[in-house]
């Protein structure tokens, strides 16, 4: 009995050690969170943006989330990690995942000609006898160009504008009544079938398809509404079934039918001048609605399927969503300077930058999205706004935000990993 004793308190006192070295590690790990968040704060300060979420990820999970700022002014609701909005073109990344999976369901191949499946014919007019591929139009060198028919008839109003304010932004930016929607498929014809009432030469390039990056919304879209032919089902609901839920992604939706409305930040055009709610016809190119914390798994996700342990594709089909896609000499402009250029070279709907970043810009009216993660330290960082950036003084801000953010994503990482090794 008396050498059990000693043996139990040793063990009892070697147990209270260990719990104060674990509390010791979070505390210094959420010490950094917080100190993060002040910074931030800080930084909203400058008066530009309303509202923004960011999120730090790594292939674990989130590192670090947060909302600052106003989801609404008026009411002075908070922007919080939950807070939804549109993200733009950050959508077309799962345009991608879409597409290798009904490839990988046998639906489709990256190099079909997309004439195969649509019921009206698009050809280049100045290469009528080239064939498109779904492979052009995920690269972005199909040849197919947006037009001024496009920019103006894309955006449509949820409801009738409230006031003679808001019905002067909406002209501004180009939305278009709610009687005007229509299904995607025939808004690409309109545009796109020579025989469509807004079709112009000048929806195509110069450039042979697939010879030059051109980047196209309306092409994306078109990648799109050939995946809704091909397996037989909408767009929404596909990646809902083969994106959104193995995810966990529970928050996020393609309309506002699918969604909390109730968690929808106000958009800004300016930081005191409110936009109306509004949709795309072209939804996949640039209207997946959620918040930073889903954002976040997907981002977290997409790591997950780079290093070979993604649930959303077989690994052939991650290999090809981030392969370079294109040769040097298809890239007519390359900004060598710009860290964040999503435009440098592509993957399937995915871009890489000149460091090597992988991931996705997005813009449009009332909202700014960044979404990239390195392939090196497999660390991935996002950032949304809910104010459309005007002048200087709001690059400044956004650019403070982003920056603060890669300040301390190594040191999150770090302290997590010590953490989870415990």
């Amino acid at each position: 009995m008396n050498k059990i004793l000693p043996i139990l308190c040793l063990s009892v006192l070697c147990f209270s050690c260990k719990q104060q070295q674990d509390s010791q590690k979070a505390t210094a790990f959420e010490s950094l969170k917080d100190s993060l968040t002040t910074e931030l704060t800080e930084i909203h300060k400058l008066g530009q943006i309303n509202g923004f979420g960011v999120a730090l990820v790594n292939e674990k999970g989130t590192l670090y989330e947060a909302g600052i700022g106003y989801a609404d002014v008026k009411e002075g609701s908070e922007y919080t990690k939950n807070t939804i909005q549109n993200i733009g073109s950050v959508s077309k990344t799962l345009i991608g995942i879409a597409l290798l999976k009904a490839q990988e369901m046998g639906k489709l191949h990256l190099d079909d000609p997309i004439n195969t499946y649509l019921p009206y014919t698009v050809v280049n007019p100045n290469f009528p006898n080239d064939t498109i591929t779904i492979r052009h139009l995920a690269t972005h060198s199909s040849s197919i160009l947006d037009t001024d028919f496009y920019n103006g008839k894309a955006y449509i109003l949820k409801d009738e504008p409230a006031d003679s304010i808001n019905t002067q932004i909406a002209i501004d930016e180009q939305f278009n009544a709610p009687d005007t929607k229509m299904p995607m498929l025939d808004f690409l014809g309109k545009i796109l079938s020579d025989q469509g009432e807004w079709y112009v030469a000048e929806g195509f390039s110069k450039n042979r398809p697939g010879a030059i990056f051109e980047y196209s919304n309306i092409g994306a879209t078109l990648a799109a509404a050939i995946l809704e032919v091909t397996v037989g089902q909408p767009y929404d609901l596909f990646t809902t079934e083969h994106i959104l839920q193995p995810l966990k992604m529970d928050a996020s939706g393609w309309s506002f039918d699918q969604i909390a409305l109730e968690k929808h930040s106000t958009l800004y055009a300016d930081p005191k001048n409110e936009l109306p709610y509004y949709s795309l016809i072209t939804y996949p190119d640039g209207g997946l609605i959620t918040s930073v914390s889903d954002l976040g798994k997907y981002l977290t996700g997409l790591i997950q399927g780079q290093v070979g342990k993604g649930v959303l594709l077989k690994q052939e089909g991650y290999a090809e969503l981030f392969k370079e896609q294109l040769p040097a000499e298809s890239f007519l402009e390359r900004d060598e300077e710009d860290d964040y250029d999503d435009e440098y070279n592509t993957g399937i709907f995915m871009g890489f930058t000149p460091r090597g970043y992988i991931g996705h810009t997005g813009g449009d009216p009332g909202i700014a999205t960044y979404m990239f993660f390195d392939p090196k330290t497999k660390i991935g960082r996002i950032l949304m706004i809910n104010t459309s950036i005007r002048n200087a003084e709001g690059v400044e801000e956004f650019y403070a935000i982003w920056n603060t953010l890669g300040e301390y994503e190594e040191a999150l990482n770090r302290e997590a990993n010590v953490i989870s090794k415990e």
